[in-house]
């Protein structure tokens, strides 16, 4: 048996520049972090015994023969990829709900393939798992997705990621002491908008209409090493008003990025005393993130008390194997199993 845990991740600047037909022509950039609630994939060697030598529980459940049947798109390209076709058994569990903005579907993949690396007794590291996790979803599923919440749930912690041409990029920490980040984390609200969107359906509105939008995604772009400098300077009121400025600029990019139930959410909690928040991921619902200070916090999270409010905190570890079983690899116990059950009859 082995656990991998994948964090989600929370996007504060940058979103869009992420996409590979911008960054490929102009670079991007994000301002991201990971947060303290998870994915978690276990996989195991299925014994031989049953009609079934495939099995994938998530919200549905896969018993299968062959892995073309299995209906999870993002699975079946994992177990594709890593030429894993039968005896196997695989279990997804969450924290936080799909299709809504957290890198969920990401979390996913990376989860997974770091899982399936670790069966294969085979190391990947963090760029590898990033990279992999990429081209899974954009070129193997085709997605209309960005490159910022695989490389984030695979490395962790509180980042700026650059990309480069050619699709590369590099991740750089974002050096503030432990009081700051502490502090920084403890003026952040988190809640769910009870709408639940495929980002892939968003997306795709507007990734192809980048040029028409240049400004706003230059803008989005600079405003990464904005918020980072108010970071390090402590100015975090000052960042919130900067995550303001963000959403407004997103917000003028598609129609289907905001609707009139996320409009009034936020302009309640900004008339509550929150200095600014955006919607996370590529828009249309989900999460939604606000910075609040904290003798407004009471207030705000009354007045938002019909959303479910997910205290959480930043977490630095990435997509991390938290158990793998010592014990032989079952072809060779199976052996034993069987002389067993012939010396039982």
């Amino acid at each position: 048996m082995i656990i991998c845990r994948t964090p989600y991740r929370v996007s504060f600047l940058g979103g869009g520049t992420d996409y590979p037909i911008w960054f490929n022509k102009y670079g991007g950039q994000v301002l991201s972090t990971t947060i303290d609630k998870y994915v978690y994939i276990s996989c195991r060697y299925l014994p031989p015994f049953f009609d079934h030598s495939l099995k994938l529980v998530y919200r549905n459940q896969d018993y299968v023969k062959k892995i073309e049947n299995i209906r999870h798109s993002s699975a079946k390209a994992v177990l594709n990829y890593m030429n894993l076709k039968n005896n196997l058994e695989i279990h997804h569990y969450s924290d936080l709900p799909a299709r809504s903005g957290i890198g969920s579907s990401s979390a996913f993949t990376v989860s997974l393939l770091n899982c399936l690396y670790k069966y294969k007794n085979k190391k990947i590291s963090k760029k590898q798992l990033s990279e992999k996790s990429i081209y899974i979803e954009q070129k193997i599923l085709g997605e209309t997705v960005g490159s910022q919440d695989q490389v984030s749930t695979s490395y962790g912690g509180l980042n700026k990621i650059k990309f480069f041409k050619r699709n590369s990029f590099q991740v750089n920490k974002v050096n503030i002491s432990k009081n700051q980040l502490k502090e920084f984390s403890e003026n952040l609200l988190l809640f769910h908008t009870g709408i639940f969107r495929i980002a892939n359906n968003v997306s795709k509105t507007y990734v192809s209409k980048f040029e028409k939008h240049f400004y706003y995604y230059e803008e989005l772009f600079n405003l990464v090493n904005v918020g980072i400098k108010l970071l390090r300077s402590n100015d975090f009121d000052e960042f919130g008003k900067t995550l303001h400025k963000a959403w407004t600029l997103k917000k003028s990019i598609s129609n289907r990025i905001s609707n009139n139930k996320i409009d009034d959410i936020y302009q309640n909690a900004i008339s509550s005393g929150a200095i600014g928040g955006k919607l996370l991921g590529a828009g249309g619902g989900g999460f939604i993130l606000f910075y609040v200070p904290k003798k407004f916090q009471k207030k705000v999270v009354k007045r938002l008390e019909k959303l479910i409010h997910v205290p959480f905190n930043f977490e630095t570890s990435g997509s991390k194997i938290i158990f793998s079983s010592k014990n032989k690899i079952f072809l060779n116990e199976e052996k034993t199993w069987k002389r067993k059950f012939i010396n039982e009859e």
